[in-house]
């Protein structure tokens, strides 16, 4: 087992960061930061296939776990981003335990699944697929992202998939499916994210969040939470230069 999915279901706090700017230097810069993870986002950032398996590579450079959100339930998406050298999928939402079974069946090799074998990066480009085949089954973390009103709804069916090691909160698409968006809807989107990161618990997953700043980290760990991706790369770029462009204007005032 990796010392990342070892991490991950041991429930050790990990705080990560999605890499959305489709360059390894951007990669390498956010790998040097103290994180404990990077989650490359292939749903939402206009990232080619083979910019996925650069963006891995300058992860693994620096040891810095890499794992991979796709863009959907396709099962080819999964492949592709394991075979990148990815230690582990996070696929969006999941919305029944129908979609977690796909999500697991793809993402492992038989009996428990039905991940295709080929001679990619994972595996040494051919060279080591016998060493790959025996150990990816155990390295490989699954993550489902419950996002939806289906989803919610669906929750202890999801948490009870066999096979599934971290489900994941994406707080912003929950907010809009379940129409608990701004101020007003503060207390019902609190209310459903508590209910999902408690039914990952109590059917032994790990429960992680995506959180846009540091400050709720501690709330969601008070529940039970200990996989957490704070913001992204573009994100921070973006009120780095902003805090600083403020701070220089400051001081021609």
């Amino acid at each position: 087992m990796s010392d990342f999915r070892q991490k991950c279901i041991g429930k050790a706090n990990l705080i990560g960061s999605f890499a959305a700017i489709p360059h390894a230097v951007a990669v390498e810069v956010m790998a040097q930061s103290g994180l404990d993870f990077l989650c490359i986002d292939w749903e939402h950032a206009q990232i080619s296939r083979d910019m996925i398996e650069a963006m891995v590579r300058a992860a693994d450079v620096h040891r810095v776990p890499a794992m991979v959100r796709v863009p959907g339930h396709a099962p080819e998406a999964i492949q592709s981003a394991l075979d990148s050298g990815a230690q582990g999928v996070l696929v969006p939402r999941v919305s029944t335990a129908e979609q977690a079974e796909m999500a697991v069946k793809a993402s492992r090799y038989p009996p428990l699944g039905g991940r295709g074998v080929g001679p990619g990066r994972a595996a040494g480009y051919g060279y080591r697929i016998p060493e790959y085949l025996a150990a990816a089954n155990e390295r490989i973390v699954v993550a489902v992202q419950v996002e939806t009103a289906e989803g919610l709804a669906n929750i202890e069916a999801i948490a009870a998939v066999d096979g599934v090691d971290l489900v994941f909160v994406g707080p912003g698409d929950l907010s809009v499916s379940i129409d608990a968006i701004g101020p007003a809807g503060v207390d019902k989107l609190s209310e459903a994210i508590g209910t999902i990161i408690r039914a990952a618990i109590a059917h032994g997953r790990t429960a992680g969040i995506f959180c846009a700043s540091p400050q709720t980290v501690g709330r969601w760990a008070a529940l039970g939470a200990s996989f957490f991706v704070l913001a992204s790369d573009t994100m921070f770029l973006g009120a780095g230069a902003a805090a600083n462009c403020t701070a220089a204007r400051a001081e021609l005032a």
